[in-house]
């Protein structure tokens, strides 16, 4: 069996190279072609271009490169024909993946199929019936979006989240992460404050305010700030003036995933912008108050488009509201701080539903690279 499969960014990567082991499983004589990164490589895969060419977020990124994204695209679509192989699997950056699907489409009857269903349930629902027009199948990560795109014509398995097999500190890495900062028996505040300049920029300083409206409460709290790679100098400059002396996790560093994920463990609360950091805290049981601001016209822009009540992937995915969010103008810190001390004091709603998050999320299952390597399959007739 041929499959010619395609990601550009290191989360694509990931899912890639876990499929690519599933299929190797599943159907051992499967070849692989397409563009990947590291891992994809190290499963089998010889790209066709390095991926990170293609790696491009952002309608500035987009626009500024977009002679050669759009070269990078005809490429590879021109590589698909010419392979002939028995799937197409694209794997999330849709702005590359959908318009590789368009041509290959166009001009053949070779399966596609796209891993990672777009976000239709939250804005811009039309995108699943355009993608139908050129896709035949789509991975789902989470367990409610199977019915927006069979509802536009579209086969859709959802095959788990990959938070459910990443690793997770034992309460002894816990304990010695404690130790190893000088923190024990105190409440310790996770903050994460965001991977992206523009993020950090905006929420560290209603983050600090925050806390120190905390420490007036919470005199004894400690803080720890695990740095997102690419941000860790403008995050240290940030937290310099913060209140309770936080503990900076530098990316950089020797063993950083293996302390982050410690930090994870050992913490009472968190703090953290909106984004997928919401389910790895719920992976490591860790109660939150999710935050996030931006720009008044995007705010304008996307209130507008939103579909949902809450923008929390544990309160969507749970089907809860005890994650508490503040989103835009919401974004105070005062009623962060208050929001923080409710969830120090009463954790018990959080972790029910963190919980159930994980299980929903196939945390019992089979691991989620198998099951999407059995969902291509099954399309395919093979199963």
């Amino acid at each position: 069996m041929r499959v010619f499969v395609t990601a550009g960014e290191a989360s694509g990567d990931r899912l890639g190279a876990a499929l690519m082991r599933g299929l190797q499983e599943l159907s051992p004589d499967v070849t692989f072609e397409g563009v990947g990164g590291s891992e994809m490589r190290t499963a089998g895969l010889q790209s066709l271009f390095p991926m990170e060419e293609i790696s491009i977020m952002g309608i500035v990124e987009i626009l500024s490169r977009y002679r050669a994204l759009k070269r990078r695209i005809a490429q590879t679509a021109e590589a698909v024909i010419a392979a002939r192989p028995d799937v197409l699997i694209t794997i999330d950056l849709p702005e590359f993946s959908l318009r590789v699907a368009k041509l290959v489409k166009a001009r053949s009857n070779i399966r596609v199929v796209h891993y990672v269903a777009p976000t239709v349930w939250a804005w811009r629902p039309k995108r699943a019936v355009r993608m139908a027009a050129h896709v035949d199948q789509v991975l789902a990560l989470l367990p409610f979006e199977p019915p927006y795109m069979e509802a536009a014509g579209m086969r859709c398995d959802f095959v788990g989240h990959p938070v459910v097999t990443e690793p997770q500190a034992t309460p002894a890495e816990a304990e010695a992460f404690r130790a190893a900062h000088g923190l024990e028996g105190a409440p310790l505040a996770l903050v994460l404050p965001g991977s992206r300049t523009s993020e950090v920029k905006r929420l560290a300083p209603v983050f600090g305010i925050a806390l120190r409206h905390l420490a007036a409460a919470r005199p004894d709290l400690r803080v720890v700030v695990p740095a997102a790679g690419g941000v860790a100098d403008l995050v240290a400059g940030a937290v310099a003036d913060w209140p309770l002396a936080p503990v900076l996790l530098d990316p950089r560093e020797a063993g950083h995933a293996a302390t982050k994920r410690a930090a994870f463990a050992a913490a009472d609360i968190a703090l953290a912008a909106s984004g997928t950091v919401s389910l790895e805290l719920a992976a490591a049981g860790t109660p939150m108050v999710i935050a996030y601001d931006m720009g008044f016209p995007s705010q304008q822009i996307i209130g507008r488009m939103l579909r949902i009540d809450t923008v929390t992937l544990v309160n969507l995915v749970s089907e809860t509201r005890v994650v508490p969010e503040f989103i835009g103008p919401d974004c105070q810190p005062s009623g962060i701080a208050a929001a923080l001390e409710r969830v120090l004091e009463n954790p018990a709603p959080q972790k029910a539903a963190m919980e159930l998050t994980m299980e929903r999320l196939g945390r019992s299952g089979p691991p989620p690279g198998l099951r999407a390597a059995r969902a291509v399959l099954e399309g395919l007739g093979r199963g």
